[in-house]
Formats: structure tokens, C-alpha cells, sequence
């Protein structure tokens, strides 16, 4: 890895700074000074004339990728199972597959995989699931910290509902979550720790309050799944007749706060958005996932239109790739099926290759405490993607070019990664 102090990458810029809009420079220079972004220029100003400098050609350099929601022991089942709706999916391929994670070797091995195909795909900043054994969970954020990835890994809590091979007592998950967090401290600069119940019902009462007087006391984010299949929010309902609704099940117990993490939202009503835009929760969109287990299809544009803070995710293994290009086209192909269903109304109208281009970059960055797209002053986080391979055509717009990259999802395309102002390809 590099960072010197000034640095010149030069090649046709795309970035999106405003959902829906897209600011391109070709053969234009992005500057950093100390890995952070100094600025956008046509012509390269004087001061800059003796850094050093990287040619990328006529190549696209965009934003690196966010992946808002992801299981990072699933890495090793992608693509299978699809044939089954979630709980069952769960039951019969999930859960057995974390089991093997107790095993400290076997973590390192599928996690140091992990994370070098993560940086093989451009994405630098994740929000992601461990399990719920705490010295895999170590090894998971020592692996992605070491490969550059930014972000965030929570020590998923689960105390019924599951395996025996997969199960920990309330008193158990709450010891070796403190454990875990104080373990963290000052270890990696990087990535984070963020509270994890795996989704309510596999979480008793005790356990959630317990994880929210954590969240209080460490000032901690959280993570979780919500509103994402009929059948299980049929479940939550038997579970907690006292709420009225999925959210209010981590609302009564603290985990329902500023920066929390819900992903899918499948089936989210209007109060439920409602909730979630009035708590600053984060939605974490995975098209693929929810197409692959047949949950649904998120309402994506009324919840951006609503104001809800809305990014992509890959949900690997619902998800069958870790690509965000194909994340991002997957979302779009998801909206255009809602759209034409809803009848074609304008409240569910599709989302375009910007829109979904912005969900890939610019939203998760600022979840991250960045600014959409290249803005001045943020750490670099970028991607470079040739498209010298396609087939010949007519000259096309960056707009165009970014298009036909995030459609055929290529992870040849990708010609150089940068996280945090340092080359990690």
C-alpha cells in the first residue's frame, strides 16, 4: 500500500453528488493531499505539477463501493439453497454453516478469501454480520482491517430459535459481547465494532434489553434484519402481540435509534417508514437477496421520496454476489418489476442507472461520515474500471460507459482500488 503525501490520479471522472445526477470530467486530475481529496480539475493547477501522478487512460474513476449489509461467514454457501423461502433457508443451509466458525482456523481461512474478493470487487466500507462466536469475529475485522476495508463488524447475538450448535445463553451472549467490545478497543483503526441481534426472533426479551443498555453504555451502533418475509413477520407478531409492528420490537429495548441499520424492509407499511425516517435508520436495500429467497419487493422509491436514508447491500449469501455493480443492477431491474406491477403509478416509479449508482457510492459513504460522491476534503475511497474489453461501439458518454459497466457486472474491469487515500489494487 502507498500514501504519499500528494498524489494525482488522473482519467474520466464519474461521481454523483445528488441522487439522480451525475458530475462527469474527462481526461480530468482528482488531487489528494495526505490521502484526502484536494479537488476535481480540467487542467492540472501548477502546485501539482511535479506529485506523482497515475495515468488511468481513458478509464473511469469512480467512487469504491459501500456494502451496507452483508454475513460474512455466508461468503462460503453463495448461490446456494435459493429454492427455499427465508426461514427455511435458514434453517436448513444457514445456520449449520456458521456452526463451523467455532473453528479459529477454519474463520481465518474463509475470512482472509473474503476480504481479498472484496477488495477484487471495489467495495472499501462495509457494515457486516460476524457470528456469534467472538474470537471469529476478531479474526473477520483483523482480516478486513489488514486487506484497507473500512467500516463496521458486529458479533451476532442469538439466544433461541436456532440450533443447539448455533445458540448461546442470554447471560453467555452478553458477557462475550462485552468481552468482544472491550476486546476492540484501540485494536483496529479501521473497523468497528456494531451491536448485532440477528433479527428478533432469535433474540429473547432479556437479550435485547441487555443489548441496549450495551448500545447506551458504549455509545455503539446497531444492526439488524427487519420487516423482510411474511412469514417472519407473522412470527414477530406471535412473538410480541404487544407491538403492533416489526420495529417496535427493537424500539422497547433502545435498539431503535440514530444510525441503526435495518436491512430489506421488504414489506414496511407507511407508519413503519414513517418510524424509520423519524428514528434516522438506515435501510439497507438488497434486491438480490430479495429476489433470490423470494421475500418481495422493497418500495424502494416511496422510501426515498419519503426522505429515508437508503443504501445498497449485497446480503451475501441471499445475495449471490459481492459485486455492487451487481447489486446496483439488480436494484434497478427489481424497481422496474414494482413499477410495472403497481400499474406504472409514479410513486413507484423505477429507478434509473444514476439513482442506483448513487445507492452503490454516495448513500453508504455518508453513512460512513463522508460526503456524496468526491468531496473535497474526505479520505479517497475510489475504483477504477476500464471497459477497453467490451465490444467496439460508437463513442459513448461516461454516462453511458458507467451504464454498460454496472449491466455486464465484470470484476475485470477493475483496474485499481483505493481506500482511505491508500492503493489496495
Amino acid at each position: 500500500m502507498t500514501n504519499a503525501a500528494t498524489h494525482v490520479y488522473r482519467g474520466t471522472i464519474v461521481h454523483a453528488p445528488h441522487l439522480g445526477a451525475l458530475e462527469c470530467a474527462e481526461h480530468a486530475y482528482l488531487v489528494t493531499e495526505g490521502g484526502r481529496i484536494a479537488g476535481i480539475f480540467e487542467e492540472l493547477p501548477g502546485k501539482y505539477q511535479n506529485a506523482a501522478l497515475e495515468d488511468f487512460g481513458d478509464s473511469l474513476i469512480i467512487p469504491s463501493f459501500t456494502d451496507l449489509h452483508l454475513h460474512a461467514p455466508q461468503y462460503i454457501m453463495m448461490g446456494m439453497g435459493f429454492d427455499l423461502p427465508l426461514l427455511d433457508w435458514l434453517n436448513t443451509y444457514t445456520f449449520k454453516e456458521e456452526a463451523r466458525f467455532a473453528d479459529a482456523d477454519f474463520a481465518r481461512t474463509v475470512y482472509e478469501a473474503l476480504a481479498a474478493e472484496l477488495v477484487r470487487r471495489g467495495t472499501t466500507r462495509v457494515c457486516m454480520f460476524s457470528t456469534l462466536h467472538r474470537k471469529a469475529t476478531l479474526i473477520l475485522m483483523d482480516a478486513l482491517e489488514r486487506a484497507g476495508i473500512t467500516g463496521y463488524v458486529g458479533k451476532v447475538n442469538m439466544d433461541r430459535n436456532s440450533p443447539d450448535c448455533l445458540r448461546e445463553t442470554c447471560e453467555e451472549s452478553l458477557a462475550e459481547t462485552r468481552r468482544w467490545i472491550e476486546e476492540c478497543a484501540g485494536r483496529f483503526p479501521h473497523i468497528k465494532p456494531i451491536l448485532t441481534p440477528r433479527f428478533t426472533p432469535s433474540c429473547t426479551d432479556a437479550l435485547m434489553e441487555g443489548l441496549g443498555a450495551l448500545a447506551a453504555e458504549y455509545d455503539l451502533p446497531v444492526q439488524s434484519h427487519l420487516s423482510e418475509n411474511d412469514a417472519e413477520i407473522e412470527w414477530v407478531r406471535e412473538l410480541h402481540p404487544d407491538c403492533a409492528q416489526y420495529w417496535e420490537t427493537y424500539a422497547k429495548f433502545g435498539l431503535w435509534k440514530q444510525g441503526t441499520i435495518m436491512a430489506h424492509c421488504v414489506h414496511s407499511d407507511t407508519r413503519e417508514r414513517a418510524a424509520i425516517r423519524t428514528a434516522g435508520v438506515w435501510v439497507a436495500h438488497s434486491p438480490d437477496s430479495n429476489t433470490n429467497l423470494y421475500s418481495g419487493v422493497a418500495p424502494v422509491r416511496k422510501m426515498l421520496n419519503e426522505g429515508l436514508h437508503v443504501a445498497l447491500a449485497s446480503d451475501v449469501a441471499g445475495g449471490a454476489k459481492l459485486s455492487m455493480l451487481h447489486a446496483a443492477g439488480e436494484a434497478i431491474r427489481a424497481s422496474k418489476l414494482r413499477y410495472y406491477y403497481s400499474g406504472k403509478r409514479q410513486d413507484e416509479a423505477y429507478l434509473t442507472v444514476p439513482e442506483a449508482f448513487y445507492l452503490a457510492t454516495s448513500a453508504g459513504q455518508q453513512y460512513f461520515g463522508a460526503g456524496p460522491g468526491f468531496r473535497a476534503g474526505d479520505m479517497l475511497h475510489a475504483v477504477v474500471l476500464s471497459d477497453a474489453a467490451f465490444p467496439p461501439s460508437r463513442r459513448l458518454t461516461p454516462a453511458e460507459r458507467l451504464e454498460r459497466l454496472i449491466y455486464a457486472d465484470d470484476p475485470d474491469t477493475i483496474r485499481a482500488v483505493i481506500s482511505e487515500g491508500r492503493r489496495l489494487r
